[in-house]
């Protein structure tokens, strides 16, 4: 595996493992506070994409697609021993744990033979990505001039960029329970790929967390709300 990875153990038995892909510029310790509140139950594995953290920052561009991150999602969801983990994924993370598992969707014309598949997933803060070229085109020039805002090297910029409509395309067919997260303070396009997730997911259920910024897994009082509506899905599953 190359990639930084952690996982926090629950402090009950039985189980289910979480695993939590962060946002771009974001690293596994981003989730220490959710964690904490989720640890009576549930462990969490946690890991720094590639270019960030404690993970290697390869200078080569092809070690930064969308590809080769749902290949490290992989590697890291496989070391965790979870055959059914529930997959948790922030803004980019939230894209590349959608792409995942259209992966492993039936639909997937190159869909990967493998044992693991998703219990659940939950989305936050995040949207499919786009169709229409020129969007996405603009998408992928504003996030390389961006690299010093995400506090990334410029290559691990190229994590945010989008090669195709793939995941917009698939997930009307991704029939896997999902909660969809979004802070109500969070930007208005934010808010509006949530919206599109859970009107076009057939098994998605979007909740607004009050006060909620970007970021809101971070904060102590907003992270709370988040493991209560992450316990209350799960358990309802």
């Amino acid at each position: 595996m190359r990639v930084h990875a952690e996982l926090h153990e629950a402090r009950a038995v039985p189980t289910e493992v979480i695993v939590a892909t962060p946002g771009i510029g974001r690293t596994a310790d981003d989730w220490a506070v959710l964690q904490a509140q989720l640890a009576e139950n549930y462990s969490l594995a946690a890991w720094d994409l590639p270019g960030h953290g404690q993970s290697p920052v390869p200078d080569d561009l092809s070690e930064y697609t969308r590809d080769r991150a749902i290949d490290d999602l992989d590697d890291v969801t496989a070391w965790t021993g979870a055959t059914a983990p529930v997959m948790l994924g922030h803004s980019l993370g939230g894209y590349l744990t959608m792409a995942w598992a259209v992966a492993r969707s039936s639909h997937a014309p190159e869909a990967r033979p493998d044992a693991i598949s998703p219990k659940a997933l939950v989305l936050m803060a995040t949207g499919p990505g786009f169709r229409d070229d020129e969007k996405r085109d603009a998408w992928n020039a504003r996030s390389r001039r961006n690299a010093h805002r995400f506090g990334v090297p410029p290559q691990a910029a190229e994590l945010n960029c989008q090669e195709d409509s793939i995941v917009i395309e698939r997930i009307p067919q991704l029939n896997v329970p999902t909660l969809v997260l979004v802070g109500s303070e969070d930007r208005p396009d934010i808010a509006g790929g949530c919206g599109y997730l859970a009107k076009k997911m057939p098994n998605a259920t979007l909740v607004t967390i009050d006060g909620g910024d970007h970021l809101m897994h971070e904060h102590p009082d907003h992270s709370a709300l988040i493991a209560d509506q992450i316990r209350a899905f799960l358990v309802e599953l």
